[in-house]
């Protein structure tokens, strides 16, 4: 008898917000706007992704929608036993239905609030620049994450095809996000090898990075991020249907773990990859042979790297040992 995954306390840290949608919610409200619901089941590129992800999120289209769209992700964060989630927006795919970026931020960091007092989860944001909009608007998003410390926003993401526009640009958007408190979390080693993650590291200072398993192509870089406790956000079933690894048994997690990297496990969006962050650990625990300990240990990373408050992640962290010594479950 294995345990029962659900039960486990986890941090989800790596989740679009436009990704995470409901299937279901996603064709009601493309319904109500009069468009085609977009959600193919395979991706040809990575400009075919953002497309749809863009289509996604022009579905969205008042503060209600959003706040039922940010209400139905903390629900589900629960029922996968997550007591804390941070959920990446770009504010400006519903800054001009929403109002000037500044006003779409205040809907997010409302329907947040909402969300957090609905269904129990801790909700942090995470606003993220496109990198295809350059430097001067990742500069503007991370004044906006600035401005926003203390009122929901816990960091600063930089996302997009890194492959087209590398770190070093957007340095300073990141050092100003940095200073004024949020997590530079960058998108890096993903669609790029090691030197872009390496670079994500030593010229935005990222401790923690959305995606990195090709940091596996260094090994002097493997060394240097466990080293520093870099704390890697992986999303295998994504990183397999956008061809950044062959299949899911060869997915590299076991190894960055076995080398002493911090891991966490994410869906990054639920939605389009037609999986979810409890998906994600049965398939951990199925598929690539995590142990219920290893799992454990990555929850327990995922609470420690997170911005949630300290109370939470300590009770949180005891859970992680109550589940550890309880008998097994399903």
């Amino acid at each position: 008898m294995l345990r029962d995954l659900a039960s486990l306390p986890k941090a989800h840290l790596h989740l679009h917000f436009d990704g995470a949608l409901r299937a279901s919610t996603l064709a009601d409200l493309a319904g109500k706007a009069g468009i085609e619901a977009p959600l193919p089941s395979e991706y040809g590129s990575f400009d075919d992704f953002t497309a749809t992800i863009t289509a996604a999120a022009a579905c969205l289209r008042t503060p209600d929608d959003v706040a039922r769209v940010m209400a139905e992700i903390a629900e589900d964060a629960v029922a996968a036993g997550a007591v804390w989630i941070e959920v990446s927006v770009w504010p400006g795919l519903f800054a001009g239905r929403l109002g000037p970026h500044l006003e779409a931020v205040r809907v997010l960091v409302q329907a947040a609030r909402a969300a957090e007092a609905r269904h129990g989860a801790g909700v942090g944001l995470v606003l993220a620049a496109n990198r295809g909009q350059g430097p001067d608007r990742a500069r503007e998003i991370a004044r906006l994450a600035a401005d926003f410390v203390g009122e929901g926003v816990v960091g600063f993401g930089l996302d997009g095809d890194e492959s087209r526009h590398p770190p070093a640009p957007f340095a300073d958007a990141c050092a100003l996000a940095r200073r004024a408190g949020p997590a530079v979390v960058p998108h890096a080693g993903e669609l790029l090898g090691a030197d872009s993650l390496a670079q994500a590291v030593d010229l935005l200072g990222a401790r923690r990075v959305m995606h990195g398993v090709r940091c596996l192509e260094d090994p002097h870089l493997v060394a240097r991020l466990a080293a520093a406790g870099t704390v890697l956000d992986v999303c295998p079933t994504s990183n397999v249907l956008l061809s950044v690894v062959p299949s899911l048994r060869e997915h590299p997690l076991p190894r960055l773990l076995a080398a002493g990297i911090r891991c966490t496990v994410n869906a990054d969006d639920p939605l389009l990859f037609d999986t979810g962050l409890l998906t994600e650990y049965r398939r951990c625990r199925e598929q690539l042979g995590l142990s219920d300990m290893t799992l454990a240990e990555v929850a327990r990373t995922s609470l420690r790297a997170s911005a949630a408050p300290g109370d939470p992640v300590e009770a949180a962290v005891h859970g992680i040992g109550r589940w550890i010594d309880g008998p097994a479950g399903d």
